[in-house]
């Protein structure tokens, strides 16, 4: 088959097919440290809607998968080559192609980066809310397709509360708009938001009409409190959203991540911030209060951290706030420069918190590892980190082992999987266990009517089946089984 498909696709799109081995190679892994086993059949550099409807008519009639591939920047392995499957890149559709100050939206292709249209959007007194770590070099697509979080999610949501609209390339190549312009639109099936999530296994996103607000006016106000111990911290978070004040931002990290990101910065970016004043063992509180009210909420959170045993100090200045903020962005790659990093993604209700991060801490201590772990308090989402040594997406049996303990300790607080990275191959052995048999096959059939021939993205989210393939449950699977 993939005799005919190559020169199929050379004869239509000519130069934007590559089977250069540095592109091959290169769509092959992510920021997860996953590694797929094979190269793909090719590599097309999408530079239009209408190339990346080709390639999804070419693949559709000649039943070849196809894997969709933004930045590059995911950590849950979900766009990642298959054998004998074509890449299609989208990094090729980065105009954005309107901006409009009185709807407050823009629409954007699908490669345009997070951190682009914001900076686009700025002179004119407008912000792009999503903030996800990788925002610099995260691409719109890419945060749309696994419902991107960040910092600012507490207070300003996820990527599905700013898409207003979509415009997909389906299995087959037809163009299928979705959504509205407008602030409100309740006709028929949401399907805006059902694709918003669906990790390319649904249709291709390749355009997306999306919510701007007014930028933020007036102080920024930046608290930080250091904590005996993470446990503590996480209470005193706990506090701060059970007081109903809503920070824009609230982030707890643990004293192991700290000592990883001070080694990996130096003293010297550390120096004049109150992270250099923890003592062994503390753990670190970092709020931010904004717009109208913000010193009035920033008071409330103060005094709500230091009834909880915190050592609070604040500030009004933009520059010291943004200082310990870009330490805060620095800890995965701190972590990374020590060795092999299994970024986890779990989320709990905010007020169990405190039970998560004991429960980390006992199964590291069970596991024999330390598991260094940041967390957006103000939603209850954390990522505890696995450092280990070793080759990428070789992740040793008793991290698995240690991950298994941790997916099925969040869920049974009332938690999920995964609060931002999405399922990805790294995850679908714990999907079936967290929905249960009926909304997991219901799941599964709203795959199949979009992608009767299950070429998109297959093996993502849903573990492949066939008609005598049970299900394993994550306590039976291997360490084999996961790569």
């Amino acid at each position: 088959m993939s005799l005919d498909v190559l020169p199929t696709l050379t004869a239509a799109l000519g130069a934007r097919v590559s089977t250069a081995p540095v592109d091959l190679e290169a769509v092959r892994e992510d920021r997860s440290g996953w590694r797929g086993a094979s190269r793909p059949l090719a590599v097309v550099h999408a530079a239009s809607v209408d190339d990346v409807q080709v390639v999804m008519r070419i693949a559709h009639a000649s039943a070849t998968p196809v894997v969709v591939r933004g930045a590059g920047t995911g950590l849950a392995g979900g766009a990642i080559a298959s054998d004998g499957c074509i890449v299609v890149d989208l990094s090729g559709l980065n105009r954005i192609l309107e901006i409009s100050e009185a709807d407050e939206l823009a629409v954007v292709e699908a490669g345009v980066l997070n951190g682009d249209l914001a900076d686009a959007v700025a002179p004119l007194g407008l912000w792009y809310a999503p903030d996800p770590a990788s925002r610099a070099i995260s691409s719109i697509g890419g945060n749309i397709a696994t419902n991107a979080g960040g910092l600012l999610c507490a207070k300003y949501g996820v990527t599905r509360e700013s898409v207003l609209a979509l415009a997909v390339v389906l299995a087959d190549g037809r163009l299928l708009r979705t959504g509205h312009r407008t602030v409100k639109g309740v006709t028929g099936y949401d399907l805006t938001a059902l694709l918003t999530g669906s990790e390319g296994t649904l249709g291709v996103i390749v355009e997306a009409t999306v919510r701007l607000r007014p930028l933020p006016t007036g102080e920024v106000v930046t608290i930080a409190a250091a904590f005996p111990d993470v446990e503590t911290a996480a209470a005193a978070s706990a506090a701060v959203t059970a007081s109903r004040v809503r920070p824009a931002m609230l982030e707890l990290m643990d004293a192991a991540g700290i000592a990883r990101v001070a080694a990996h910065l130096g003293a010297d970016a550390l120096a004049g911030t109150p992270l250099a004043t923890l003592a062994p063992g503390e753990a670190f509180l970092l709020a931010q209060t904004d717009q109208a009210g913000a010193v009035a909420e920033a008071d409330s959170i103060a005094a709500t951290f230091a009834e909880s045993g915190g050592r609070v100090s604040r500030s009004t200045d933009a520059a010291s706030g943004e200082r310990l903020v870009a330490i805060r962005r620095a800890w995965h790659g701190a972590l990374a420069s020590r060795g092999q990093v299994l970024i986890e993604d779990v989320a709990v209700p905010r007020s169990r918190l405190p039970e998560m991060f004991r429960a980390i801490e006992r199964i590291g201590a069970e596991h024999g590892l330390e598991i260094p772990t940041l967390a957006h308090a103000g939603d209850g989402n954390l990522h505890p980190n696995f450092v280990f040594e070793g080759d990428p997406g070789e992740v040793p049996d008793h991290v698995w082992a240690a991950a298994d303990a941790m997916f099925r300790e969040a869920v049974a607080l009332g938690g999920t999987l995964t609060g931002e990275h999405g399922v990805g191959v790294l995850k679908r052995r714990w999907l079936a266990d967290e929905l249960g048999d009926d909304q997991y096959d219901l799941q599964r059939g709203i795959k199949a009517l979009f992608d009767p021939t299950g070429i998109l993205n297959p093996g993502v989210m849903f573990e492949p089946a066939g008609p005598n393939t049970p299900r394993m449950s994550p306590a039976r699977a291997t360490t084999e089984e996961h790569r």
